[in-house]
C-alpha cells in the first residue's frame, strides 16, 4: 500500500493560485470537492476525518454533503469518520448507503495511565494534594467510560439508476 508520490498537479496549482489572491483566500468547498473527485476517480482513495462531532452543525452538514458528492463520482473511495454517537443518525441520513459503525470504548486502565502521566508533568505540583489526585483518578475514568467514539466506515454507495 502506498500514498501519492506527489500532490496532484490540479491541487498544487489551485493552492498556488489562491496564495496570489489578496489575503490568501482558501479554495472554496466546491473547489475542494471537485479536486477530490478528480483525484479519487483515478485511484482507490481513503479519506479520514477525526472528531466530526466537534465540527459546528452547519459545517458538518456541508462536509457530509460534500463527502456524498465525492462518493457518487468516485466509487473506489472509502471514508473513515470518528465522532461521538449523537451524530450517527446524521451521518446515516447524509451518506445514505452502506455504513458500518464500530463503538470504540477506552479501557479504564489506559485512562488512569494517561492521567497519571499528565499529573506527573504538572508544572505546579504543590497545587494538588494526594486527596485531590485520588479524586481525579477515580472520577474521570468513571465519567469517560460513558463517552465513547464511534468510527464510521463508509463503503461505496449503491449505484443510482436514472
Amino acid at each position: 500500500m502506498s500514498g501519492l508520490g506527489e500532490v496532484p498537479e490540479e491541487i498544487a496549482e489551485a493552492h498556488e493560485n489562491q496564495k496570489k489572491v489578496i489575503g490568501g483566500r482558501r479554495p472554496q468547498c466546491s473547489d475542494i470537492v471537485e479536486m477530490l473527485q478528480t483525484t479519487s476517480s483515478e485511484r482507490r482513495t481513503f479519506i479520514f476525518i477525526d472528531a466530526l462531532d466537534e465540527c459546528a452543525a452547519g459545517c458538518r452538514v456541508e462536509i457530509l454533503d460534500s463527502l456524498h458528492q465525492i462518493l457518487q463520482k468516485s466509487q473506489d473511495t472509502r471514508i473513515f469518520l470518528t465522532g461521538r454517537p449523537h451524530i450517527e443518525a446524521e451521518i446515516r441520513k447524509r451518506l445514505s448507503g452502506r455504513v458500518t459503525t464500530i463503538a470504540v470504548t477506552p479501557r479504564r486502565g489506559d485512562v488512569i495511565g494517561y492521567l497519571r502521566t499528565r499529573l506527573g508533568k504538572d508544572t505546579n505540583p504543590d497545587a494538588m494534594d494526594s486527596s485531590l489526585e485520588a479524586d481525579i483518578l477515580k472520577k474521570i475514568p468513571d465519567d469517560i467510560s460513558d463517552m465513547y467514539v464511534e468510527a464510521t466506515i463508509l463503503r461505496k454507495l449503491p449505484q443510482v439508476i436514472h
